[in-house]
């Protein structure tokens, strides 16, 4: 839903004709499929479609749901899978399975809040649904703080008092852990009835930081932005550190290795993050090198020859960079293909 969730919501409340809609979002999947659990697709009541659960095989018993939704008001849950009984049944062909809620959603009147939330675009925040057949009611939440009072506020319409306090700590707790899927809660008390949520949740995205403004870091970002990642492109030289030449990259100003440091003391780096060094100049190179390996990060990585590489680990040996440190660092970056222009590389 998260990745939908801003579509949705201009279908639901464009003036002066707002358009019904339902929403079909995997929230299960086992063995070989297509795309997450958490992708939904969205069909509009006049028939138009935006995004994709399969890429073909499904998306018209899908449609065909999200239609049925729209005329009963009512949600429910598909399950789509690989039939070897009947080859023309609708399936999954790679031979996976899929469980999809289907959500019909009604424009809201005038002065009344819509259905769905707004979140920042890549700020952490969870989408909670009440499966059908639950406990509970079937409103939705919209989390965007995994802060245990906006949870417990956020999730109290959907849970029996008995279920809230357990619901809210461990759908916060996916919150941090970016985590989604189909929460199950049962009570000591077995009069109190049980509940399925399905969480949806998303996490800030992985930092990538590109040390070169020249035309590999220029090709690296590019090929880099479909990814959802923050690219940040950082050169200390004014004069190729123009914003216009490094599109969906923030450019900074500054030596990488003085960088570096302030951003891991921002907390801007953690374990996800990204750094790749193509600068080739070794008075560079070095500081930062020396500083990204000190870091907690997932990928240190620097451009050059196989013959600059062991003259750069012998000057980080020099800078006092230990063995298992310089075991982290991936040099020359990329892989063997025989590349030569920066796209390629």
């Amino acid at each position: 839903m998260l990745d939908i969730l801003a579509f949705a919501r201009e279908r639901l409340t464009c003036a002066p004709d707002p358009t019904p809609c339902a929403v079909a979002t995997i929230i299960a999947a086992e063995g070989s499929v297509p795309r997450p659990v958490g992708t939904s697709m969205l069909v509009s009541a006049d028939g138009s479609l935006h995004g994709s659960l399969s890429g073909g095989c499904v998306e018209g018993a899908v449609l065909e749901a999200c239609q049925e939704a729209l005329e009963t008001g009512e949600a429910a849950v598909h399950r789509f899978g690989f039939s070897e009984e009947d080859a023309f049944a609708v399936g999954l062909m790679c031979g996976g399975s899929l469980e999809v809620l289907i959500q019909p959603f009604a424009p809201s009147g005038p002065g009344m809040p819509g259905a769905l939330g707004a979140v920042e675009d890549g700020a952490p925040a969870a989408y909670v649904a009440q499966l059908p057949g639950g406990a509970g009611s079937p409103e939705l939440a919209l989390l965007v703080d995994d802060e245990p009072g906006e949870a417990r506020r956020a999730l109290a319409p959907l849970l029996p008092q008995a279920l809230l306090e357990e619901g809210t700590s461990r759908v916060a707790e996916m919150l941090r852990e970016g985590r989604s899927g189909v929460l199950r809660l049962s009570p000591p008390d077995a009069a109190v009835p049980s509940a399925e949520l399905f969480v949806e949740s998303r996490v800030r995205p992985a930092h990538l930081v590109v040390c070169g403004a020249n035309a590999f870091g220029q090709a690296l970002a590019e090929a880099a932005h479909p990814l959802g990642l923050r690219i940040t492109l950082c050169d200390h030289r004014p004069a190729f550190t123009d914003p216009a030449s490094f599109p969906g990259a923030e450019v900074v100003r500054a030596w990488p290795h003085e960088f570096l440091a302030a951003a891991a003391e921002r907390g801007d780096l953690d374990d996800r993050s990204m750094v790749c060094v193509l600068t080739h100049d070794p008075k560079v190179d070095v500081p930062v090198l020396q500083t990204a390996l000190g870091l907690h990060i997932a990928y240190v990585g620097a451009m050059g020859s196989r013959r600059s590489d062991r003259d750069r680990r012998a000057a980080l040996r020099e800078a006092g960079i230990s063995e298992e440190a310089l075991g982290r660092l991936h040099s020359p970056i990329g892989l063997d293909l025989g590349a030569e222009s920066p796209a390629e590389v």
